[in-house]
């Protein structure tokens, strides 16, 4: 009965007009939540920094209200991230990744509005799940947290590594590779167990210059580089909007993509029940729930091959676990002080702020009880009125696929070096935006699947950890223990289940001679031109290059007089760098490939030809990298207008008026956002270092760019 008083007492606290505090709390949790949709649609902010800087304007409030404050703003930004990883590839925040994957697919098919109103929708059901979790595993959390140990962590990021690079069917060494390549990456930096320098680069960047790899890559710059730079590559080769040459007569797919989320409910569910779990796992964040769900969605669909190409299920699996992790990672957070993520990590020093100790105190319902049951209904209030806003003005936002691809393209640039430059101010994160934009490109060209890279960095960090202690406290016997000879049977068949599947499905075509199954699994043979035979054996020797650096690193390296830093780079390096090897052999050797015939390919695009292609994907990788240049001398703010104005006068040869209406806009926007109202620490462009400095600080014009 104390329980339930708490709860219904909880919502009193937070509903308008029923009491004057309420009112107050409504209030301020309405701030919040406009703070936190400005900054999940703004790239490389995300809920983390947003709570950071809001914090010192909690001190005076009451506890209710101040966390009314803080979960407004963290609720909503992995849910209005996901506008712009549907819309433009650019992910809101790293947490966002997933979406990205079919959501900006289907906005390319012309279905935004299908796919935002699916990703919102199930972003609604995962956070009312997760909230209600919250209020559920109070008293049972303690044995949900214990109940896995080291080793079963980490086989469980094999598992979810695994999972994903069965996104790449038949080719499942690919996928492998990619995920083990991801894997590597998690290692640059400092070792976790001796902090000895790993794969940072010293002898080719200088021993300055490097320094930024020792926090490691930034999760954020991978990800835009990856996913964001190759769909800038198709959005200026193609000509087009990101939707393609389709007018925008039609947009009502977002009450389809809302009837998507209660077609696939038990797919909801199961994403949902993933985020809470995962979220209740301290340190695995919001990341590894989105990950791990879409690898779910892949597994238990019978169309599999559908997925990266426009899936609805590939955006309902992660907007759901995104949002139900939320109500997870308060579980340990509330209960043991101990928090499930980087913004919870955050939110523990508004609980000093306020003068409160997470533990007993918030389970006890003579003391913080009502304000626990507080933050389930402010989960699930600031989400349903997010959700509504946001359907409110879907078709408005749709509408942005359907604008001239050249309008959209130096903004998203911008947008997308800012994702990678604001998570740690460097410009060797940009760098490694245009490191992995190529990468990412090349990916695409070669038939390589990006998301076991990303979900390998993910959870690199976890696995690596967990694989330490498991080494050391059990030695190799922890190979035998019962869970992980479980998860160990459920790898084994998620990596041969493609095969199986494939072999099956040709079977049942020739047993049954049915013309649908014929038409679904035809295939044409097609001649792999000379150019790309070549073109594909060097990305496959480069990776294998990289990977065979890897294990040299391990064994005469730092692994040399470090052995314990050198467990896991021979642990993922060696079978990556074996199943390279024999990805390059292929590569070398294939004069034909198989293309699976669509059942929509008569309606294809127009195809260009091939030498326009090649000059068009030049020249926007010329001003992609032209744009770097002038953020790195110029500084962001001038930038904006100077290399806008260029782009679109003289490589996009658009008239006067646009050019200068576009330019201005571009201009005003970082200015007055990013500069002037979040004020960003923005460095000064090399231009202005070079300068003397009675001229740098001239009151010019330009005086306020730097």
């Amino acid at each position: 009965m104390e329980y339930l008083h708490a709860f219904n007492q909880g919502l009193i606290n937070v509903l308008p007009f029923l009491t004057p505090h309420g009112t107050e709390t409504f209030i301020y949790m309405m701030i919040g939540m406009a703070v936190g949709f400005a900054v999940g649609i703004l790239p490389g902010l995300g809920g983390a920094t947003t709570l950071a800087l809001m914090l010192p304007f909690i001190y005076n409030m009451d506890p209710t209200t101040a966390f009314a404050f803080l979960l407004g703003s963290n609720a909503v930004t992995a849910t209005t991230g996901d506008v712009t990883s549907v819309l433009f590839g650019v992910p809101g925040e790293g947490i966002c990744a997933a979406t990205i994957v079919d959501g900006h697919p289907m906005a390319k098919n012309g279905e935004a509005g299908r796919a935002l109103g699916a990703a919102l929708m199930s972003s609604l059901v995962g956070a009312v799940f997760g909230a209600f979790i919250l209020a559920l595993a109070i008293p049972i959390v303690s044995p949900l947290v214990l109940s896995i140990g080291s080793a079963e962590f980490f086989m469980l990021a094999v598992l979810g590594v695994t999972f994903v690079a069965s996104l790449s069917g038949e080719n499942v060494p690919k996928g492998l590779i990619a995920g083990g390549l991801g894997l590597v990456l998690a290692m640059v930096g400092l070792d976790p167990i001796e902090s000895v320098p790993r794969f940072t680069l010293e002898g080719l960047l200088g021993e300055d210059n490097a320094l930024f790899l020792w926090d490691g890559v930034s999760l954020v710059a991978v990800t835009v580089g990856l996913f964001a730079i190759p769909e800038i590559i198709d959005l200026a080769v193609q000509g087009t909007s990101i939707a393609g040459t389709d007018a925008p007569t039609k947009l009502g797919g977002v009450m389809e993509g809302i009837k998507d989320t209660f077609r696939h409910w038990k797919l909801v569910l199961r994403c949902s029940a993933i985020g809470s779990y995962i979220g209740l796992i301290p340190g695995m964040g919001g990341g590894p729930a989105q990950w791990l769900a879409y690898a779910h969605a892949v597994q238990s669909s019978p169309g599999k091959e559908r997925f990266g190409k426009g899936a609805v299920e590939g955006v309902l699996g992660p907007g759901a676990a995104n949002n139900s992790k939320e109500g997870g990672s308060l579980i340990p957070t509330l209960a043991f002080g101990v928090p499930g993520s980087v913004s919870m990590a955050i939110l523990l020093g508004a609980f000093i702020i306020q003068g409160i100790v997470p533990g007993p105190d918030l389970l006890n319902p003579a003391k913080h009880l009502t304000l626990t049951f507080s933050f389930v209904w402010i989960i699930v209030i600031t989400n349903i009125v997010t959700v509504l806003i946001c359907l409110m003005f879907l078709n408005q936002l749709a509408k942005l696929t359907f604008v001239k691809g050249a309008y959209l393209i130096p903004l998203l640039l911008f947008l997308i070096f800012l994702g990678g430059f604001a998570v740690k101010n460097s410009f060797g994160d940009m760098l490694v935006v245009l490191l992995f934009g190529a990468i990412g490109w090349f990916m695409v060209k070669f038939d390589w699947q990006r998301p076991p890279l990303l979900l390998g960095l993910v959870l690199g960090p976890i696995a690596e950890n967990n694989l330490f202690i498991a080494s050391r406290i059990y030695g190799f016997t922890w190979l035998s223990h019962p869970g992980v000879l479980v998860i160990g049977g459920i790898i084994v068949i998620g990596t041969l289940f493609p095969y199986v599947q494939s072999w099956l499905q040709r079977r049942r075509a020739t047993e049954e001679q049915s013309e649908v199954l014929k038409k679904a699994a035809a295939f044409k043979i097609v001649p792999v031109p000379m150019v790309t035979r070549v073109s594909r054996s060097i990305f496959a020797l480069f990776l294998v290059a990289v990977l065979g650096y890897v294990v040299y690193q391990a064994e005469f390296g730092f692994g040399a007089f470090e052995p314990r830093a050198a467990l896991f780079p021979w642990v993922v390096g060696l079978p990556s760098l074996v199943l390279a090897m024999i990805v390059l052999v292929q590569e070398c050797l294939r004069k034909t490939r198989k293309v699976k015939v669509e059942a929509f390919e008569g309606v294809a695009e127009p195809e260009i030809e091939p030498i326009v292609e090649r000059q068009r994907t030049f020249a926007i990788a010329c001003w992609i990298v032209g744009f770097f240049l002038a953020i790195w001398i110029l500084g962001f703010v001038p930038a904006s207008a100077i290399a806008t104005f260029l782009y679109l006068k003289f490589g996009a040869g658009e008239k006067w008026p646009i050019t200068l209406a576009l330019t201005a806009t571009c201009w005003l926007f970082f200015f007055a956002i990013f500069d002037y109202a979040l004020q960003l620490p923005f460095p000064r462009g090399e231009l202005f270092e070079w300068l003397p400095v009675s001229v740098a600080h001239l009151h010019l014009p330009w005086s306020i760019f730097s």
